[in-house]
């Protein structure tokens, strides 16, 4: 300490703790990615299942039977509606994928509900036996029911978690760069002040063109 000083210690305040909430844009692109495998997964389950036999029985010794497709068309429909959805959800922003989430919500619900509906479903293949004997009012016998239409309702159920996350955290999901958004015109730059007209005939003296910018 040098002579003259007071003995006082000026206190240096520490630097104020950074309180601020850390970036949110990893969570976001997680919840991204989750959300379209939901979609992705819940649609091939659908559109699988639906392609394959969910019930099946006997008339007069003839095996009939039915795929999903044929006893309901609505899960292969709203599956597709649901799919579509991944890739709508990068072409809108804000309320647009509150709104798009709540479709998706409704596909997967009306999914998982049409397959459940169509578990138990017998007149496919009374159609499909009275197809193939040319006859009215056949009814089959022995008829089962395979486990296909459950996977089904899986996929429904997985397409409707994919809508209901993206109505909670969809605003956050980033969208289309602006390379893909329509281009703005872009303003003619001004002209070169050319001077007074005394600079243009100084110009043309020293045999220059005063319009060249």
């Amino acid at each position: 300490m040098k002579p003259g000083d007071t003995g006082a210690v000026t206190a240096v305040p520490a630097p104020p703790a950074d309180s601020s909430p850390q970036p949110s844009g990893a969570a976001d692109r997680r919840s991204l990615a989750v959300m379209l495998l939901l979609i992705v997964l819940g649609a091939v389950l659908v559109l699988w299942a639906v392609g394959r036999t969910w019930a099946s029985g006997k008339v007069s010794g003839l095996d009939v039977g039915a795929t999903g497709s044929d006893i309901t068309g609505a899960p292969g429909a709203l599956a597709l509606v649901g799919l579509a959805s991944a890739v709508a959800v990068f072409a809108v922003r804000g309320v647009g994928r509150v709104v798009l989430g709540l479709l998706v919500v409704l596909a997967g619900a009306g999914t998982a509900l049409a397959a459940g509906l169509g578990a138990g479903d017998s007149a496919a293949i009374d159609a499909d036996a009275a197809k193939k004997l040319g006859l009215t009012g056949v009814t089959a016998e022995q008829v089962s029911h395979s486990a296909w239409p459950w996977l089904a309702v899986l996929g429904g159920v997985l397409l409707a978690l994919a809508g209901l996350l993206t109505v909670l955290r969809g605003r956050g999901w980033p969208s289309m760069g602006a390379r893909y958004e329509a281009p703005t015109a872009k303003r003619a730059p001004a002209p070169k002040d050319a001077g007074t007209p005394a600079d243009l005939w100084k110009a043309l003296d020293r045999g220059e063109d005063p319009t060249a910018t």
